[in-house]
């Protein structure tokens, strides 16, 4: 039950390094920078999962989804991705807006595992997990667009205004 504790000290890590830092030099934070950064981490994290964990990852699907064993390396590599995508500036916005899609698109794997007692990541707890899951998901789903796209939106908001004045 480690898994949801890693997941978020991954995630929260680059922030909270940076924001200590930034305290003790008196600069402004760039928290979406850091942000889109924990996100990546976490990403790159759930990547490793799918090379590492790839039977326990096979058992979380149901046995009527075909081809498991080449989805889970697909959307491995999908998280890849998206994790990577997170630390470049450029493709922050749509990295952002892809790893919502994925919370979101790979829950009902969650459930079903949940709902089956897979033993990978916590699933074992069987539908109590999901107690723990999907608060889980609605917080990176929050992060992803509180901190890494809305953050995005009012500085460029911000940037726009500025100019005009």
């Amino acid at each position: 039950m480690i898994t949801p504790v890693i997941i978020l000290c991954l995630l929260s890590s680059p922030l909270l390094v940076a924001f200590i830092i930034s305290t003790a030099n008196g600069r402004k934070l760039a928290t979406r920078k850091y942000a889109c950064w924990g996100l990546g981490v976490a990403f790159i994290y759930f990547f490793v999962g799918h090379i590492v964990k790839t039977d326990g990852m096979i058992e979380m699907l149901p046995a009527w989804v075909p081809l498991r064993l080449q989805l889970i390396y697909a959307t491995g590599v999908l998280e890849l991705a998206i994790g990577v995508a997170l630390f470049i500036p450029r493709y922050q916005t749509i990295a952002a807006k892809s790893a919502i899609l994925v919370f979101v698109v790979f829950f009902p794997a969650n459930v079903y595992a949940a709902l089956n007692g897979v033993g990978l990541g916590g699933h074992q707890w069987g539908p109590v997990y999901l107690w723990i899951r999907a608060p889980l998901q609605i917080l990176l789903i929050a992060w992803a667009y509180y901190l890494c796209l809305e953050n995005h939106n009012r500085s460029m908001q911000s940037t726009t205004n500025a100019s005009s004045d």
